[in-house]
């Protein structure tokens, strides 16, 4: 009898090895929504964060700070607040948490060893993960970006997950396939949100200081389009080959893997110690 169970479904259970999660508490503020986000999937624009509420204007004095230049009476000039240089900070814009889940961040298991196969006007994704934590992350993962997903044990004592045909997924592999290949389009690139789905699929630690991110072992002609991508995140990687316990992108270096731990936010509730950068 296989072991598999649906996302979708309040009563279809995971395999009883499987870790169960707590489940996650929404943050204050935000909604949640049961539908798919639309055809987002071919869109690689990223956005910038807002200034935050009750900011002060620009050019405007915070109360009781003297402005830089100014005389306060019966003393000399007083410096005004000192500057701080926040561009080595700005992808922090771009983390897990700085926007809300759509099927464009699925691009991310595709930048890893995730696959997408075409059929009709629909698609399909799937992944093949080796801990049953990643499971339980996953499926989380696709059913807030309204996909339903299906597990089951593989051959190799790994785990398969993936959704079913839908034509919302279809933008995703109109620009990712040529032909019967997996290649990142021209415009690919990192976020959190990214990330995060690629590190739940295949990251791992390294010791004695590092960072492991695995790609799909047939998809050569992605690993250095991939590896631009890193790079333009901060995150530039070393490619280890099969033989070097590859294929992967070893990441390592204290500040990037401070800006790794930044970008993909905290580890999901079912996340073991010490898998998850922090």
């Amino acid at each position: 009898m296989s072991l598999s169970g649906r996302g979708d479904t309040g009563a279809a259970q995971p395999p009883a090895l499987f870790p169960a999660p707590e489940p996650s508490e929404p943050k204050p503020g935000t909604t949640t929504s049961g539908t798919a986000t639309s055809d987002t999937a071919t869109s690689d624009t990223a956005t910038s964060g807002a200034a935050a509420p009750g900011a002060a204007a620009p050019g405007a004095a915070a109360p009781g700070v003297a402005t830089p230049g100014t005389r306060r009476r019966g003393g000399p000039a007083q410096p005004g607040p000192p500057q701080t240089d926040d561009a080595g900070r700005q992808l922090v814009f771009f983390g897990a948490e700085a926007a809300e889940p759509t099927v464009a961040d699925l691009a991310g298991l595709l930048a890893g060893p995730g696959e997408v196969v075409r059929m009709g006007g629909t698609a399909r994704l799937s992944v093949q993960v080796d801990a049953a934590w990643r499971v339980h992350v996953l499926v989380a993962e696709l059913a807030s970006r309204g996909l339903a997903a299906s597990w089951e044990p593989t051959k190799d004592e790994r785990h398969a997950v993936r959704t079913s045909y839908t034509r919302v997924l279809k933008p995703l592999a109109a620009a990712w396939l040529h032909g019967p290949a997996k290649r990142p389009p021209a415009t690919f690139h990192l976020t959190g949100r990214r990330l995060r789905l690629w590190l739940a699929a295949a990251g791992a630690p390294e010791l004695p200081g590092g960072f492991l991110l695995g790609l799909g072992a047939d998809d050569q002609e992605c690993w250095e389009p991939i590896g631009v991508a890193l790079a333009a995140a901060g995150l530039a990687g070393t490619l280890l080959g099969p033989g070097e316990g590859g294929p992967a992108y070893r990441i390592t270096g204290r500040r990037r893997l401070s800006r790794l731990a930044e970008l993909v936010g905290a580890p999901p509730r079912a996340t073991p110690t010490n898998a998850w950068p922090t």
